[in-house]
Order: structure tokens, then sequence, then C-alpha cells
């Protein structure tokens, strides 16, 4: 909130100045939540995030795209575009109508994942891939940004609730 991701210091560890950055004891650093997960998976033994043959990987990181371009980004664009945001700062050069344009995508994004999980478990099955995580962080940043999931999305909402872990709702709140 207060722009350290735009610091020389931040700069250093990732050009993009974008967050999340995970830092290793080298001193090499690791950007993009996606590379991010990616070594935390192989780093750590249980569940996966990625998926464990090449077939769950693959589908994962096709659903985990498509709730991050769906849902997530959409979102997100629709809140930097169309509200105060973080401020006059951070919240350069807005285009209300492309922002209104992100929030139909997301709420057709919302849609297309509720008529998904009408189908039976996703690839993640009992687990809880980084696909469900970005549609997860997805709707909680709609929350914030105040976009509406649609009423009719009754399967969404309820794989929402139901699929909220210990560990999020302890971060974000029921």
């Amino acid at each position: 909130m207060g722009g350290a991701h735009r610091t020389p210091a931040f700069q250093a560890m990732n050009p993009g100045m974008a967050v999340a950055v995970l830092a290793q004891d080298d001193g090499t650093f690791v950007f993009d939540c996606t590379a991010i997960t990616e070594y935390i998976d192989a780093s750590i033994d249980g569940p996966s995030l990625t998926g464990k043959t090449p077939k769950e990987r693959a589908l994962i990181h096709t659903m985990q795209r498509r709730a991050e371009s769906f849902v997530m980004d959409a979102v997100g664009t629709c809140f930097h575009q169309t509200t105060d945001g973080f401020g006059p700062a951070i919240e350069g050069d807005q285009c209300e109508g492309w922002g209104m344009r992100q929030k139909g995508i997301a709420a057709n994004g919302m849609q297309y994942f509720d008529e998904l999980l009408a189908k039976p478990p996703s690839v993640g099955g009992e687990h809880f891939p980084m696909a469900d995580v970005a549609r997860f962080m997805g709707l909680g940043f709609a929350d914030v940004a105040r976009v509406d999931v649609p009423a009719s999305c009754a399967n969404l909402a309820d794989r929402r609730h139901r699929g909220a872990r210990p560990g999020v709702t302890t971060v974000l709140g029921d």
C-alpha cells in the first residue's frame, strides 16, 4: 500500500515490481505466483498443488490459467480501472470503460466455473490444487473490488464455502 514494491531495492529483486517475490538463501529471487508455487510444491512433501502426473500437471495448469484470466485478472483490472483502489500514487491512468468490460469478463468466468463445478470433482479431487487457489483468491478479491458473483452461480458459491481450508479462512476471514 505504501509503494514499497516500486522502490529501487524491490526492483532489484523483481524488475517487474510485482508482488510476490520469494527470496532464496543464495541471493536469487523467484517471482511470479506460478513459479513460486512450483518451487514450493517441488520442495515440500504432501499433496501436490501442481499435480503428480503429466496429465494432472497439464490440467491443473490449464485450469489455473483460466482461473487467473477468467476471474482473478479480470477482477483486478476492474478494481484498478473503476475504483480509487490503492490511491492516486498507484492507480495512474484509469479507463472506466475497460474496467467495466473486465467486470463482464469476470462474471462470464464465474459462470464458466459454476458450470464446471456442477460436474464430478475437479482434477485435484479432494486436494486443493493451485487452480482452486487462484479461483478462490479471485473470488476473494472480487469481494474487495465489489464485483458480485452472479446469483445464478450456486455451485461456485457452494464450492467456495466448502472449499475454504482452515489456513485460508484464518488469513482471509470467513
